[in-house]
């Protein structure tokens, strides 16, 4: 997820936050890499965090519960070492980093986690957590914003928070994702074509070009011309 100044950070704020924690980052299109202009980075992280530490972490039946346990606990583990390593390669965790063990769970519940001053050779921004994790990156502007997001061998989906439609288009154009969301996050329809790019899947799913994966291609080559000319008369 990118987000840039002009874009009222409340709102900005709370789409990170829905883009990431509800499913405790187990979502392909999760928004676990934040990228945010330099400048702004110590005030968005703050409200991002105020946002998060609201959540009631529970078992994933219980109906007030808005952020469950991880899948299994060798996933947990998993999740848990990600988080050690980012501590361990200096990115500053401000929120979260730890787990819990609300009433009625098996004990593998992760705290909505936040790192920031993450930088790219960090294992927490090159590789895929799949957990609570928001890994927060700095840049200076939009051309290193587009080069931080590229700098991926993934390319499902991607967000961009911006007051600039002009700019989000032309964002849009660079991304190299199968999904860009706009100043919002997770929406979906069956019409809407789902893939992505570089080592996120192959393909499509849904919308016509899902339908196609579906069918066979043929090749019918029909001559009009009664009978065939002599090919050496």
């Amino acid at each position: 997820q990118i987000v840039f100044p002009d874009v009222k950070l409340d709102n900005a704020a709370h789409g990170v936050a829905l883009g990431l924690f509800p499913p405790a980052g187990q979502s392909c299109v999760a928004g676990s890499r934040l990228l945010v202009q330099k400048e702004m980075q110590d005030e968005l992280v703050q409200k991002i965090c105020a946002v998060a530490s609201q959540a009631r972490l529970g078992p994933p039946l219980a109906p007030d519960t808005q952020i469950g346990p991880m899948a299994n606990k060798p996933h947990f583990e998993r999740v848990m070492g990600y988080i050690e390593q980012a501590r361990n390669e200096g990115a500053e965790c401000v929120l979260g980093g730890k787990s819990a063990k609300p009433e009625g769970t098996a004990g593998w519940v992760i705290e909505p986690t936040v790192f920031r001053n993450v930088s790219p050779e960090m294992q927490l921004f090159r590789e895929e957590l799949f957990g609570p994790g928001l890994a927060v990156v700095p840049f200076e502007d939009e051309e290193e914003a587009v080069s931080l997001a590229n700098d991926t061998v993934y390319g499902l989906a991607a967000g961009i928070w911006t007051g600039d439609v002009t700019r989000a288009i032309r964002i849009a154009e660079r991304i190299q994702a199968g999904t860009i969301y706009v100043n919002n996050y997770f929406n979906s329809a069956t019409q809407s074509p789902v893939g992505g790019y570089k080592q996120s899947g192959y393909g499509r799913e849904n919308g016509i070009d899902g339908m196609l994966s579906f069918m066979q291609t043929k090749s019918v080559w029909l001559s009009t011309q009664h009978g065939t000319p002599n090919p050496f008369g």
